[in-house]
């Protein structure tokens, strides 16, 4: 609110009478100090904080609606109602509420001071258009873009469209981030769309060029920012096509789930970077972990099943694995043959190899739940 009030005082003071801000409904948001007693539709507005139904039609017929720039409203003597100049404040060419100077036909149409007062005005309408996307419609379009049903998520991109969000004719790449804190949800940039789910916070930023996703992990570090509980984000790749933000929304949720199995992926983990676990998530749950990695599972062995998998990473490099585990060569050599024995695997055979990374990585990806309800 301290922001809508600095506008208004700055507006007054430079125009130099007094000044309310209204969102498009006619609520009043904010408004200056008035030296002399207000007309009956200012006061009106200040004691109920918004105008009567009667009040918005006479004004919404000189076209404030429409207008790019500042519209006269004449007086009415026969109601006390004083002339007024509007400035509508408008964001991407949408009307989201309306600054009212009450200077009673004072300040001309063309008063170079205007150019900075209608400046103003658009940073208002920011503003505005900032807290109608943060509300409910907004994140109930998004929940229907992540809809498995194909006419849910048309439905969802038409409600976008009718409601005159940017993202509606933007392309755009998905976020997810989880736990999705208090502080979290207050650092989500102006113009993305947000939608709380069970499982974590969904974010749909928009792009210039569904091939880059950069603005999309910008959001993703920008909300992550020095978080208290930690959390973690993953990033989907772009799309062209708002009704296919549910795939770009599966992909984050891969991501972030590579990201919880794999610390070093994180704490922004990226749907095209994603190496091997793009392949291991796509494939379907197993019910138990591979035969062959069960007797490293044993907590006596866990010693063994790290030695595997950090063996495994460094590509079967004796002296960089054991270098990566603090052990010594012969160490990891002990290791090693105590594997093959357990899992009957031979580790010089790429196949085994290969086998058996697959087995470790789809292991440690089950650990973290399959995926949000939308994308099942």
């Amino acid at each position: 609110m301290s922001d809508y009030q600095s506008l208004v005082d700055e507006v007054s003071g430079l125009l130099r009478a007094p000044v309310t801000l209204e969102d498009r409904e006619f609520t009043l948001i904010a408004f200056s100090s008035h030296e002399d007693e207000p007309d009956p539709v200012r006061a009106r507005s200040i004691l109920s904080r918004r105008s009567s139904p009667k009040v918005r039609a006479w004004f919404e017929g000189f076209g404030i609606a429409e207008a790019a720039g500042p519209v006269r409203t004449p007086a009415d003597p026969a109601t006390g109602v004083r002339g007024r100049l509007c400035l509508p404040a408008r964001h991407e060419g949408r009307a989201y509420g309306y600054l009212w100077l009450l200077d009673n036909g004072a300040v001309e149409i063309d008063d170079p001071r205007l150019g900075r007062a209608m400046a103003l005005a658009e940073r208002a309408g920011a503003l505005l258009a900032a807290e109608v996307w943060k509300g409910e419609a907004a994140p109930r379009a998004f929940a229907r873009l992540l809809s498995a049903s194909g006419a849910e998520r048309a439905e969802g991109s038409r409600a976008l469209a009718a409601m005159g969000h940017p993202i509606s004719s933007a392309r755009a790449s998905a976020v997810v981030v989880s736990p999705a804190s208090a502080y979290v949800r207050a650092r989500i940039p102006h113009g993305v769309l947000a939608y709380q789910s069970p499982d974590g916070l969904a974010l749909l930023v928009p792009l210039a060029d569904p091939s880059d996703t950069s603005p999309a992990e910008a959001a993703a570090v920008r909300v992550l920012g020095p978080a208290p509980d930690a959390p973690l984000a993953g990033v989907g790749g772009g799309r062209a096509l708002l009704e296919e933000a549910v795939d770009s929304w599966r992909e984050a949720w891969t991501a972030f789930r590579a990201a919880r199995a794999e610390p070093r992926l994180g704490p922004v983990a990226r749907w095209g970077e994603l190496g091997a676990y793009r392949l291991i998530a796509s494939l379907p749950p197993a019910p138990s972990a591979d035969p062959v990695l069960l007797p490293l599972l044993d907590a006596a062995r866990t010693d063994l099943l790290h030695s595997a998998e950090t063996y495994l990473d460094h590509a079967g490099h004796v002296q960089r694995a054991a270098a990566a585990l603090s052990v010594h060569r012969q160490t990891l050599y002990y290791r090693l043959s105590r594997i093959e024995a357990l899992t009957g695997l031979d580790l010089e055979s790429g196949e085994d190899r290969l086998l058996l990374h697959l087995a470790v990585k789809a292991h440690r990806l089950s650990s973290v739940p399959e995926g949000p309800p939308a994308a099942r």
